[in-house]
């Protein structure tokens, strides 16, 4: 069968930060190695995304067409949504190639599977959760005549990641993604799924389940040595809910990549309470080149709220280690939490001033990220913000909705203040 397999838009604005789609491209390959003819169009790596997507779809009339949502909209507090473009690129698919089975899966499309196809008919068949056996069992049964008995299709059995191959780069370039983007890295790795927490606005375990399947730290170098060399990438980001849990796990990786010597960069998402001396500077010395750190939380209080099974020491804690390596550090935080007060608001002022003291000799703080948190169904945060009145029971989550009630709704535009503040006089050795 010939398959088109799309990654749809996953931001909405300039500059965007541009993410290699690993998902799409492990299917291709899995596809491909089946006999299938398969292409991979990413949308937003084009100037004219759907001039783009017209284009490939008449030139290659495919029989099936697969479409990923990544994000159903850019978080970041934004307001805007990524439903509009994903509409018009199914209908888009759909007038140009009549007869094409549509498919539709991602991240996105798993917290919404049903509210997603109750908008767009023209989607055939959707996938929640992992695709690896599903998607290609499915092509397998169209190519045959055949058609599966539901049109949203669960993958029941969670991929065992000592049998992951990575993706076949070789069907979407990745060379394209190496000097565009100026947060974050690129070329995502992944070296396990699932995460054990829950916190309360959440849907990694959702999407991924609480169990964690775990790559060989050897498999996982292998393809980072094998990017570097064939690609020249140099920058990576682990796309691991959590990277330095389970203990020992991100250790045997550094281990892997010095006793190889490769000369490379990395960053992820730590777990503070398992950041200490030891592993901090292993990490600093096989390449770790930024520490994203998202306790969310600021003060115990919040922490409590959120789920996170942290607390305010765990995070000055991290910070203080972070702080006197040579590695920049990003900090995530939610703000107006429920449950906020004017306490935890200036408990939350000081832990922020206490990270930026910190960082302040060595000026290797990179940002403060504060965010109002995303309601997502299924969530602890959902069912509070229903209880609160904040949302009804048929508040359509599927479009931007955040947490964000009355008296603290412009509490975040005041720690941004103090954030770039303390940012700014960092920089320009400003004394207060």
């Amino acid at each position: 069968m010939r398959v088109l397999l799309v990654q749809a838009l996953s931001m909405d604005d300039a500059p965007p930060e541009r993410v290699y789609p690993i998902g799409i491209v492990r299917l291709a390959g899995i596809l491909a190695d089946l006999g299938h003819t398969v292409e991979v169009l990413d949308m937003n790596m084009a100037a004219d995304p759907f001039g783009s997507l017209k284009e490939r779809l008449l030139d290659f009339q495919p029989g099936l067409a697969g479409l990923s949502l990544r994000n159903v909209d850019p978080l970041g507090n934004r307001t805007s949504s990524l439903i509009p473009p994903f509409i018009t690129a199914v209908r888009m698919v759909k007038v140009l190639v009549p007869e094409v089975r549509i498919v539709a899966g991602g991240p996105g499309f798993s917290l919404f599977p049903e509210r997603v196809m109750r908008e767009m008919p023209e989607i055939d068949y959707g996938f929640i959760g992992e695709a690896e056996s599903s998607f290609p069992a499915l092509v397998a049964s169209l190519d045959a005549g055949g058609a599966p008995k539901s049109k949203i299709v669960t993958s029941s059995t969670p991929l065992d990641l000592h049998r992951y191959d990575p993706p076949a780069r070789h069907l979407l370039d990745p060379t394209a993604y190496l000097s565009i983007n100026s947060y974050v890295a690129p070329i995502g790795i992944e070296t396990k799924r699932g995460c054990p927490y829950r916190c309360a606005y959440c849907v990694y375990p959702r999407l991924q389940g609480t169990r964690m399947r775990r790559r060989t730290p050897v498999s996982v170098v292998d393809e980072m040595e094998a990017l570097h060399r064939e690609y020249s990438v140099s920058s990576f980001h682990f796309t691991d809910p959590v990277l330095n849990i389970p203990d020992g796990h991100l250790e045997d990786i550094c281990r892997e990549i010095l006793r190889r010597k490769l000369k490379i960069r990395w960053s992820g998402f730590m777990r503070e309470d398992h950041i200490h001396e030891k592993n901090i500077a292993l990490f600093e010395k096989a390449g770790c080149e930024c520490f994203f750190f998202s306790a969310d939380g600021l003060c115990d209080e919040a922490l409590k709220v959120l789920q996170k099974d942290l607390d305010e020491q765990d995070i000055l804690r991290a910070a203080r280690l972070a702080a006197a390596s040579e590695v920049v550090s990003v900090y995530h935080f939610m703000v107006n939490v429920p449950g906020e007060t004017e306490k935890t608001v200036e408990k939350g002022i000081r832990l922020l001033e206490h990270i930026y003291d910190l960082h302040a000799e060595k000026k290797n703080l990179g940002t403060v990220v504060l965010n109002n948190i995303r309601i997502l169904p299924g969530t602890a945060i959902e069912k509070i913000a229903i209880s609160e009145g904040v949302i009804g029971p048929g508040t359509d989550l599927l479009y931007p909705v955040y947490y964000n009630p009355k008296p603290f709704e412009t509490l975040r535009y005041r720690l941004q203040t103090l954030s770039l503040e303390r940012n700014v006089f960092m920089w320009h050795e400003v004394i207060r």
